[in-house]
């Protein structure tokens, strides 16, 4: 199966997985402000199977979506050693890929990620709240447009509901459907994140706060398998906190990143 993907720069490749439903935009508008810096990174942004433009085949599992994503690797990356960034879903699939292949990943970064409790029912998470709001934001939106944004975002102002009308709705009105609730009955990874070696090289995994997708408490059991770790929670971010705090994720990827190049070199 080949991936749609975006693929900028040149360097060192960068592989970049985005969440449960939406596609690729959600990864290049977050993280594209970042790199449009910092040269000598390939960055690949693949829609995984059944959403964007990749079709799902008869992937009917994550073990399926993982297979696919390590054909990309195979084909895109080759042998060459990479950085390996997850947001949500795609999070999980990282620390599947860190379970099979450690030595090949330079350094790991996880943006709101499912945490050791997989199902949502079993996740620990905050109650939703609102926590900052442009009045008369959504007066003159239906309730198709306003969507899942006013459900899980945490500051619902002007500029976070543009972003999430560029980097994810497109994505969530794209994805095949019957396809994701088929992958959805097995969902968990046969070969289960952190069974493997513990991951030594520089890891950041960022949390939001007030995330009632998938918390922050779940994500601190993972610490002992990433000694290398900065684990940060941070204030004002719900599950878009990518979009919510941007300024904060910059900093901290952009001292990620330092960490990886120069223990790479």
């Amino acid at each position: 199966m080949t991936l749609h993907h975006v693929s900028t720069g040149e360097g060192t490749p960068v592989l970049a997985l985005h969440g449960w439903t939406p596609d690729h935009r959600l990864m290049t508008g977050c993280l594209e402000p970042i790199f449009a810096d910092l040269p000598g990174y390939r960055r690949l942004y693949p829609d995984l199977p059944g959403t964007g433009r990749s079709p799902a085949g008869s992937i009917d599992s994550s073990d399926g979506i993982l297979a696919a994503v390590q054909a990309f690797i195979d084909a895109e990356i080759g042998n060459e050693p990479f950085i390996l960034i997850g947001e949500s879903y795609g999070g999980y699939l990282a620390r599947g890929l860190i379970a099979q292949q450690p030595d090949r990943i330079l350094g790991l970064g996880l943006i709101c990620p499912i945490g050791v409790a997989l199902e949502n029912a079993e996740r620990n998470v905050p109650d939703h709240v609102v926590l900052q709001s442009d009045p008369g934001l959504f007066d003159s939106l239906t309730e198709e447009e306003v969507g899942d944004f006013a459900e899980i975002t945490v500051v619902q102002t002007a500029a976070t509901y543009q972003h999430y009308r560029d980097d994810v709705v497109p994505g969530l009105e794209i994805a095949d459907a019957e396809a994701m609730d088929r992958i959805r009955k097995n969902w968990a990874l046969t070969v289960a994140p952190e069974s493997g070696p513990v991951y030594t090289r520089p890891t950041l995994i960022l949390c939001g706060r007030q995330d009632s997708v998938t918390g922050y408490e779940d994500q601190y059991p993972l610490l002992p398998h990433y000694p290398r770790a900065t684990y940060a929670v941070l204030d004002m971010a719900g599950h878009n906190l990518q979009i919510e705090q941007p300024d904060l994720l910059a900093a901290l990827f952009r001292e990620w990143l330092g960490r990886v190049s120069r223990e790479a070199a």
